[in-house]
This record gives C-alpha cells, structure tokens and sequence, in this order.
C-alpha cells in the first residue's frame, strides 16, 4: 500500500491556509466518526433566521485546533515549557471536544438521549478511539477529564476565554453576517500567559477582552437565544418527543435505523456501551430532516403539524417577557386550540408551551478570566476593567416566552 502524504493543508474562509500538525491528527480527522461532524450544523436551526449559518461542527473543531497551535506557540514563546506530547495531546483534545454533539447539536440531548450531555458522549467516543489508536489518545483524555496535573491546559480547552470560544463567536458572527460578534481571536491569543499555573491575560489585552464578553453577550441574545432559533430548536424537541411516544405505544413510524434505535430504546449513560455508541455515530441531521419529511403526512394531528412547521418555516408564533408569564394566559390559548381541533391537553400542550432563557455573558464565580499586572499582581477581570457594565455582564438576565399557533395550524 502506498504510504499516503498525511501533511495536509486545509483552507479556511475565516483563518486562511490551516496546516494539520502532524499524522494522528489527520487519522482521528479521517475516521468515520469525525467525518460524522460534516453532516452535523454549528448552529442547529439557526439557519432559519440567518441563512447563511450552514457551517458544521466539522468546521468548527478544525478551527479549534488551529487557534490551539497559534496558543502553543504564543506560550512557548513567552517561556511556558510545552512538551511535543502535551502539544499534540492539547490539539486533539480540543479537536475532540465536541465530536459526541447529536443531530442538530443541543435538541438531541433533551429528546432522544436521557439526560446524556454531548460532554460525555465526547469522553465515550475520545476513550473508543484511543483503543483503535493504541492508547495514542490517554494524555489528551487525561486533559479533556482535568486529571491532568497542569491545569492551565485544561483552560485552554474549557473555560471563560478558551479555543472554544474563540472559534466559535468569530466563526458564527461571520456565518450569520452579525459582526457584533467578530472577536479579535488572534489578539486575544497573543497576550495570553500562565502564571501559577492558571490561564491569565497580560493587562494590554484587557480590551480584547472586554469586547469579547460583550461580543458573547450580543451574540446570545442577537444569535443563539434568537426568538425564531428558539422556537424551532423547541418545535425540534417536541417532534421526537411525540414520535418516542407514538413508537411507544406501537404507531410504526418510518426512519433511518439509527434513529428507530432511540426511538425504540430509553439511553441512559450506563446504557451507553460501544453499541449504542456505534448506532449513535451514524446519527446526523439527514436523519432527522428526512424523518420530518416523512412524518409530515404522518396521520397522527400532533406529529403531522410539528413537523410541517419545521419543513415550511411556519412556526409557532413567540413572545418574549421580562416577567414570567401568567398562567391564565397559557391556558387560555391551550383551550382555544383544544376546542378549535379536539384535542387533548396533552396534545395541545405541544403547541402551546412557556419556557425561559437566561444569559450570562460572565461567570465569575465558575473560573475567572485572570488579568496580569506588569507588577506581577493577578486580578479578576471584573476588578481589573475600568468598564462598568462588565459587573452587569456577570449578572445573569432571564427572560420568560410563551409559545402558541398563530390564527390556526
């Protein structure tokens, strides 16, 4: 067999040329199970409100990993010692960070699989790997889990001001066209440092900073908390949750096998064996669509009508409130559509429904982005910016919908 050319460069629209660092890399990039990331959306339905937002996981974990390079490289540079394993380690941890997301990223976690988060799904799918790798995998897990004894690597992949983070708000801010959200990523990562072995921030970058908590806190409510998002990735959950049911009580629905599987099967994390694992990697979003496609002309009212919103974009109508919303409202639309179509409460509490979000752009409290002083001296963030409204970013804000048809189905 011939051996094949494994230094590859990648060309990406928002970093340029990408160069994948070295062959375990590329391999764990080839495998089945990170292609899977190809046909699986960043930003669920997003794509609804913003059209562009076609851009996948697959995506997005490349460029992790190329920021998480760019960071090596700072950090050695300012005489953070990095050796080549816990490079390459630190690189396919944050490559792998999301590759147990589900179809349509976050829907899955709260209709399909019992209370699995995609975090744990990721940790089943590093630790399968790392068996057909030969054990190739165990520091970036080691990493991934925080056993590892340096903890500033595990910052870099999951805390406030991570590669993550800075992926992803750079990446959907230019999907969606938002440029409240366009981060300056680079900058950011040239005035990161380790200082008693924690991720700080040297004091010249603190504006850098300070944009990026804004940028997040804009990009949630502009974005990832958008009212039509909101109400279809919700539309999304009660389509599975209604078909669960019907499979429960014998409806023969017609879907992929590995959808059926869930359908038919209540997954739990204990129940998570290799399986299951190997049924869930062949889940994505055609899938789903398909199954919507599907169930569409389905005869059952509820399942028919959640799924032709989804396909037709004519979603629930939604309102956004400061204050939670009045019980007297939700049965008052609940009762009318039951009288309208005869229904059930149950069958009606499908379209009409109450929900909040919550947005905190800065948590504190969890693990602070640290400044450093040219004096030695680390401060939180929050001490540290002469800006006032960072202290209000670190609030949580919490905003209460209601859901309900528009004049009829």
């Amino acid at each position: 067999m011939k051996p094949s050319n494994k230094l590859k460069i990648l060309n990406d629209p928002i970093y340029g040329f990408i160069t994948i660092p070295n062959s375990t890399i590329f391999d764990l990039i080839e495998h089945k199970y990170f292609q899977r990331l190809r046909r699986i959306s960043q930003m669920g339905l997003s794509y609804l409100v913003y059209p562009g937002a076609h851009h996948t996981r697959f995506h997005h974990a490349i460029g992790c990993m190329h920021l998480m390079q760019k960071a090596v490289q700072v950090l050695r540079f300012k005489g953070v010692e990095i050796s080549d394993d816990e490079e390459k380690a630190l690189c396919i941890a944050i490559l792998l960070h999301d590759i147990g997301h589900g179809p349509f990223s976050h829907a899955m976690e709260h209709s399909i699989v019992n209370g699995v988060s995609h975090e744990e799904i990721s940790l089943l799918f590093m630790q399968q790997l790392n068996v057909e790798f030969n054990d190739d995998l165990t520091l970036a897990i080691q990493i991934f889990k925080g056993d590892y004894h340096r903890k500033f690597m595990l910052q870099l992949i999951s805390s406030q001001i991570d590669m993550d983070r800075a992926d992803y708000l750079k990446r959907d801010s230019f999907y969606t066209g938002v440029a409240e959200g366009n981060i300056n990523s680079e900058r950011l990562i040239t005035m990161l440092n380790v200082k008693n072995d924690q991720l700080v921030v040297e004091d010249k970058g603190i504006y850098s900073v300070e944009k990026f908590l804004v940028a997040r806190r804009l990009m949630y409510w502009q974005v990832y908390l958008h009212k039509t998002s909101l109400v279809a990735e919700q539309l999304l959950i009660r389509v599975l949750k209604r078909a669960k049911e019907l499979v429960k009580k014998g409806v023969v629905l017609e879907a992929s096998q590995p959808l059926l599987f869930f359908l038919n099967n209540e997954i739990t994390l204990n129940e998570f064996n290799t399986n299951c694992l190997e049924t869930f990697a062949k889940l994505d979003d055609y899938d789903i669509v398909m199954a919507m496609k599907n169930w569409q002309y389905h005869d059952d009212f509820v399942l028919k009508n959640l799924c032709e919103m989804i396909i037709n974009r004519d979603l629930l109508k939604i309102k956004i409130k400061k204050k939670p919303i009045k019980k007297e409202q939700l049965v008052e639309h609940q009762t009318a559509l039951q009288n309208k179509y005869n229904l059930t409460i149950e069958e009606a509490s499908y379209f009409v429904f109450t929900g909040q979000i919550s947005n905190q752009a800065y948590t504190h409290k969890k693990q602070s982005i640290s400044i450093l002083h040219k004096n030695g001296k680390v401060e939180d963030i929050v001490k540290a910016s002469d800006q006032l409204n960072l202290k209000a970013l670190s609030k949580p804000v919490t905003k209460y919908y209601i859901c309900y048809p528009k004049a009829q189905l």
